[in-house]
């Protein structure tokens, strides 16, 4: 028997499209976001998502097997910048929202919901992008310690042999601590992943609370 843990082993790589394909959907909602919940540049924003986008494509267009520093960069300036959109947009919504300049309860439900979708989706690919290293360096068993204790790491009778968690776990790693605002099945383990999920309950929660508040409130 191994004494490498059964998800601390090296293995192909993810693939990069389902990543892309997220990514996309969310370029699409910051597309559609009306004027008042967007930046003056947001056809601009949108455009450099879609070129550091087209970067990564073209660097690992396959499977993300190996450890490559310069790519890695590249995604988090994508997130980062997919991060600072979304965060201006939060920030206009709960003005808008403290403000009571939305009348519309259709359009408040459908804009903030587009805005909690889409700090579910970036915080998932910041998740991805930092647990031990990242996907490449997940595929290359580079780092022992894991950031995030997901139930198939902690006994292997619950997974198959080489399991290891792919964008999707990270996905609704995010989808649940928005939704429940706490852990729920996967625990954090260093510092900074529980402050990057404390930070998305506290935004979700704010998002979901004012909206709801405030759509209740015209609706009545």
């Amino acid at each position: 028997m191994s004494s490498i843990p059964h998800w601390h082993r090296t293995h192909i790589g993810e693939h990069r499209v389902p990543v892309s394909i997220v990514v996309l959907f969310v370029i699409v909602l910051q597309l559609t976001l009306p004027s008042e919940l967007s930046l003056p540049f947001q056809n601009i924003i949108c455009l450099i998502e879609l070129l550091l986008l087209l970067v990564l494509a073209i660097a690992s267009p396959k499977r993300i097997h190996l450890h490559h520093s310069p790519t890695r960069a590249v995604g988090l300036v994508l997130v980062s910048v997919m991060t600072f959109s979304n965060t201006a947009s939060a920030i206009k919504l709960i003005i808008e929202l403290v403000t009571a300049k939305i009348q519309s309860a259709e359009l408040l439900l459908v804009s903030g919901g587009s805005i909690w979708l889409t700090n579910i989706v970036i915080f998932s690919l910041w998740y991805w992008e930092l647990d031990r290293g990242g996907p490449g360096a997940r595929a290359e068993a580079r780092d022992l310690h894991p950031d995030f204790i997901f139930p198939q790491m902690s006994d292997p009778n619950y997974a198959p042999d080489h399991w290891h968690p792919n964008f999707f776990d990270y996905l609704y790693m995010s989808f649940t601590n928005a939704s429940a605002f706490s852990p729920t099945d996967v625990l954090p383990l260093t510092r900074w992943a529980k402050m990057l999920m404390l930070i998305q309950s506290l935004t979700s929660l704010m998002t979901v609370g004012l909206v709801i508040a405030r759509a209740v409130n015209i609706l009545r």
